[in-house]
């Protein structure tokens, strides 16, 4: 006999306006599943986990908790009804301590609004001691969070979410390893059984196919806003997976085409910034794709933007053999303009005069949206009006239309589908086949060996040597990048 159903999504639709994000979705999971939500960017999946957290009302449809009808208002009266989501970009706040981010906005206080703050630790303590498990004391309450590591704010996240859920029921997971290392995206899979083990249903939202065997039991795929397939992981392919989310066979994801490196465009000597890197030296080649792999915290990121200009040099050189741009791994916070149009944010870094028509503004906007393939209403759509992976195209619109010389791509693909993936593999490819020099950081290593030419790996701020891809496997980049090479 099947086992009832924790959670039950009939029929549910959603609309913004004109624009119609869910037009029927079914999904039905059971108590203690981890159930993966899939589907392209687009497809609908974070408007219905907003609809489950609270954020958002359906206009039709309905959902039903352990059979009891559920429609919260409000993302507390979610979290009071059993149900809390993590959402990709974490919401901490870097200057209060761990316990402080657990209880924001609900404090125990008893009259007068007195804190009653053992009962506030103690909720704390036991809800870093189910995330925790073994590694209980990897990191205190007391501890701020701008002190933490990415995976352990990670898990802050997901404490907060089941403390702050009476009862946690259904735990909304959104892209949780797209910024963790290997290492940390390991324990967050054994912290997921974990809790599933001890009854909560985990709706786990992911691009990661590789991830599936790992951690999910049962699959949905969303496509243009409705549900297009369920069953189980065990005997399901990911190319069939993928066939379900594109709509489509996607024959090959990464796009190759044998170039000859040319000269150098982009040199960098005894580079050291002011806190990382330690030291990294490396020439890029027109025509050529440099990857450059290593743990998160390694110094990659600090490594580009002080190439790049954005930060101070503390010694070394930096000759640039044409123009340069940049893809911050931060979309958010300072790769898009998100209050502006779609049209601006590809523009605004190089405009034909001072007087600009909007004309103009649409029809160069309206060419990278088709280029793109940009889920978008149009090019006066704002940018925070898009799901993740459709503004991570924009961001990389805009140095399509610069037409820069070198390419500096921070975790190009983080928080894109799988179809979109290919074609974003497929652009970096066309790039340096037309003699444009790319250095790609990711921390996806098949993605770095499918799509490289050479790959340096970053350990503890230091960069090493570059070699030929054909060098390479995952178990080796991994082995150098955690010093066990």
């Amino acid at each position: 006999m099947p086992a009832p159903a924790r959670l039950e999504i009939h029929g549910v639709t959603k609309s913004f306006g004109a624009t119609r994000a869910l037009g029927g979705v079914d999904l039905s999971a059971t108590r203690g599943e981890v159930h993966a939500v899939l589907g392209e960017n687009g497809a609908g999946k974070s408007t219905l986990m907003k609809l489950l957290g609270g954020a958002e009302t359906p206009d039709a449809g309905d959902i039903r908790l352990d059979g009891v009808p559920f429609h919260p208002r409000t993302p507390r009266e979610a979290r009071e009804l059993g149900v809390s989501v993590v959402y990709q970009e974490l919401s901490l706040c870097a200057h209060l301590t761990v316990e402080e981010n657990i209880l924001l906005g609900v404090e125990p206080a008893g009259p007068g609004g007195i804190l009653r703050r053992a009962e506030g630790r103690a909720k704390v303590d036991a809800a870093l001691a189910k995330v925790l498990g073994d590694a209980h004391g990897r990191f205190a309450a007391t501890d701020k969070v701008a002190d933490l590591k990415s995976g352990d704010r990670q898990l802050v996240e997901i404490a907060r979410a089941l403390a702050n859920a009476e009862g946690c029921r259904v735990l909304i997971l959104d892209e949780p390893t797209s910024s963790l290392a290997a290492d940390d995206a390991s324990r967050l899979f054994e912290l997921v059984k974990r809790i599933a083990k001890d009854g909560t249903t985990v709706l786990y939202v992911t691009h990661f196919l590789e991830e599936l065997p790992r951690v999910a039991d049962r699959w949905t795929v969303m496509r243009d806003g409705v549900t297009v397939g369920s069953g189980d992981i065990e005997g399901t392919s990911a190319s069939d997976l993928v066939e379900k989310m594109a709509g489509r066979a996607i024959e090959q994801l990464f796009a190759r085409t044998k170039t000859t490196p040319g000269d150098a465009a982009l040199e960098a000597t005894d580079v050291a910034g002011v806190t990382k890197p330690e030291r990294a030296g490396f020439t890029l080649r027109r025509g050529e794709v440099l990857g450059i792999a290593g743990l998160v915290g390694a110094g990659r990121t600090e490594m580009l933007r002080a190439v790049f200009g954005l930060d101070p040099l503390r010694k070394g050189t930096v000759k640039a053999h044409g123009t340069m741009g940049l893809v911050s791994e931060d979309r958010k916070g300072e790769g898009l303009l998100l209050a502006r149009t779609i049209g601006e944010n590809v523009t605004l870094s190089k405009l034909p005069g001072f007087v600009v028509p909007p004309s103009w503004t649409r029809a160069a906007a309206e060419t990278r949206i088709r280029e793109l393939s940009i889920k978008c209403s149009g090019p006066d759509a704002r940018a925070f009006e898009l799901s993740g992976g459709n503004q991570q195209k924009v961001a990389l619109a805009r140095l399509l239309h610069e037409d820069v010389d070198i390419w500096l791509l921070d975790e190009p693909t983080r928080g894109i589908d799988v179809g979109s993936k290919a074609q974003i593999y497929r652009l970096i490819d066309e790039l340096a086949a037309r003699g444009k020099a790319l250095l790609v950081v990711s921390s996806h290593l098949p993605e770095l060996l499918g799509i490289c030419d050479r790959i340096a790996v970053m350990r503890r701020g230091v960069l090493g040597d570059a070699r030929p891809t054909s060098e390479w496997t995952e178990k080796s980049l991994l082995a150098e990048a955690t010093g066990a090479a």
